[in-house]
Parts: C-alpha cells; structure tokens; sequence
C-alpha cells in the first residue's frame, strides 16, 4: 500500500487532502511543523484532533533551527539590502518540501501531500513530471511551488486541487471535523498582525534610521523614516507632501536613502534575476519564449527569458511591467505548465 504523510497546518485545506487520501486508500499520517518559538500552539491541537477523528498517527516536526536560519535569517537579510523577499517562497523550498520530503522518506512514507491549490502531472513525452496551475483560478499557488524538483513532484500528491473552497469545506462539515469553519491564514505566519517593520526591529535588536527623500536628480525632498518600510511602487503613507501623488522608485539601503518618482519611472521591460531553477531538470541553453509573473498577485505577461553568462537570466517583456522588485520571485509559465522561476536581482 502506498503510505502518505499530510503536511497538516490545522486548517481546512490540508485537513480535507488526509481525508480525501484515506477514502482513496492510502495509509496515511498527518505532520504538523514547529517552525519558530511561540508557533500557535492550537494549529498542532487541530491537527492531532483531526488525526485523531481519523484515526491515523500524528507526527510534530521540529523545523525550528532550520526556519531560522533560512526563513527568518533570509527575510530580515532581503529587508536590510532594500529588498522585498517572500518567505513562503523560501519556507516551501527548504522546510515544507525540502527538509519534509526528506523526512517523510526517512519515516517509511512514500508520498506527501499538502493543501497547496496547484497540479502535479507525469508528461509521457519528456517522462518527467510537471508542475500546472491550480484548476481554481483564485486560489492558485502554482507561483510559491516553482522550486519543486522531479523528486520531490514524483512524490507530491494534492488532493483538493479539483475542488472549490466552498466543497473543500463541505467535505470537511461532512465528515464532521471541526475546521470545517475555520478561517484561512491571510499573513506571514511568524508575523500575524502584518506589522513586519517591527519583527524586524525585534529580531535585529535595531530600530529603522529615518534618512532623505530624493527625486531622480538626488534633490532632497524631505524626510523618510526608514528604508524598511517602504516598497517598489508604493505612493500610499509616504508622510510628504509634494503636490502631485510621488511612487517609491528605488531604495538604498546603503546611503539610506528612498527616490520618489512619477508612475511612468516604476514602469519597466527589463528584470534580471539570478537562482533559476526549471522543474525539467536542465539549464537554461537559450531564449525561451513564456509568460512571466513577477509576483503572487501579478498577470502573467509575454516575455523572453535568456541565460547571461554570469549565470543570471534576464527577462525582457513585451510591455513594460509596473513595480518589478528585487527580492521577489518572477515565475514563468507556458500555458498551465509551470517551467519554473527565478529571484529578481
């Protein structure tokens, strides 16, 4: 019998893949992860009662050095160089399938499975497995799993994908389990109430200096109170006033300093990006021709992607694209087919 084990978090969506798998005949176990101190400790009690109504093992992963150090670490890094990370890009890559996958082989399991809304799909042509996108449009997460290896898809089973939220918590009413109402998690989990400024200002034991405003010529316009707190694109809670609506069009962590500029100045048809990773396993021999999503809440758009010789890619787009981040992940995709991604540099 194939065995599975759930990467269970105590919410509805991974709740409902370890019950969908057991009614399809698995052996399956649920595994909830310690991930920092002061982890919600009621996200485990959901889990092991869940397990517990379905009568399957439950394990608690100790995942806590290793968020640190490549979670927390690489989000208060990415902040400090003026950057705009996404740690659950980098929590799925090392924790919830590099460090599970490994561990759940290492138990006795031949397959996990989270509640991840995407598709996974073995192409008889390349004979290599293919990461899609979710079949609910709305929910898709296809953009924070572009990491995934052959391995770790060869293993990765996602249940729900076929089903909308609202059946997804039908099944859980069903069958009784008591997150069937329960909310889904909106913020970064080690930082809940969103005020992402001062969990770094905890974690570094160092308060944001406040520094100068600059226009395109490097004319101080005023003060800002921070470079932590501001983003690409940003014209909202600037704290100036400069008669006209100004965007946050670079940061320099170096000289601590924020350039505010016209909307058309945040506009652009060319990124760089470095750490490409391709789900089929090979580099990157010349230009590809795809669509390129420059962060979770972004259309894709038609681009070329082309391999430079220092390793990096860059990715040039047909129109110009609003806000392109450092720090963020620019994801490429042909169709429903995931190819891969990068970290825009």
């Amino acid at each position: 019998m194939k065995k599975v084990l759930v990467a269970m978090s105590g919410g509805v969506d991974s709740s409902v893949a370890a019950l969908l798998l057991q009614r399809q005949g698995y052996e399956v176990a649920g595994a909830t992860f310690e991930l920092f101190d002061g982890c919600p400790e009621k996200n485990v009690e959901d889990a092991r009662a869940i397990c517990q109504q379905l009568n399957i093992p439950h394990y608690v992963l100790d995942y806590r050095t290793q968020f640190a150090s490549q979670v927390l670490d690489y989000f208060v890094g990415s902040y400090q160089r003026g950057e705009t990370p996404n740690p659950c890009i980098a929590c799925n890559r090392t924790i919830k399938f590099g460090a599970f996958c490994e561990d759940a082989q290492r138990l006795g399991y031949t397959h996990i499975s989270t509640g991840h809304y995407a598709g996974v799909r073995f192409d008889a042509i390349s004979g290599g497995y293919q990461l899609v996108r979710s079949t609910q449009e709305r929910k898709d997460q296809s953009y924070v799993l572009y990491h995934l290896t052959q391995q770790q898809l060869g293993m990765l089973l996602l249940p729900i994908d076929c089903y909308t939220k609202e059946q997804v918590r039908a099944f859980a009413a069903d069958a009784g389990l008591p997150v069937s109402s329960k909310s889904d998690s909106q913020d970064i989990c080690f930082v809940p109430d969103g005020d992402y400024v001062s969990f770094i200002t905890q974690y570094t034991k160092q308060a944001p200096q406040a520094g100068a405003y600059l226009d395109d010529d490097g004319q101080v316009l005023g003060q800002h109170k921070g470079v932590l707190h501001y983003t690409i694109g940003q014209s909202r809670g600037l704290g100036i006033a400069l008669g006209k609506r100004r965007y946050v069009s670079h940061l320099d962590p170096v000289h601590n300093t924020v350039t505010l500029s016209d909307e058309e100045r945040v506009f652009s048809d060319t990124l760089y990006a470095d750490d490409l990773c391709l789900i089929a396993g090979e580099g990157l021999k010349g230009p590809l021709h795809c669509q390129a999503k420059i962060r979770y809440a972004h259309r894709p758009a038609p681009a070329v992607v082309r391999p430079l010789e220092d390793g990096r890619v860059e990715v040039r787009f047909e129109m110009p694209q609003r806000a392109i981040t450092r720090g963020q992940a620019v994801v490429f995709y042909q169709g429903e087919v995931v190819l891969g991604g990068a970290t825009i540099c």
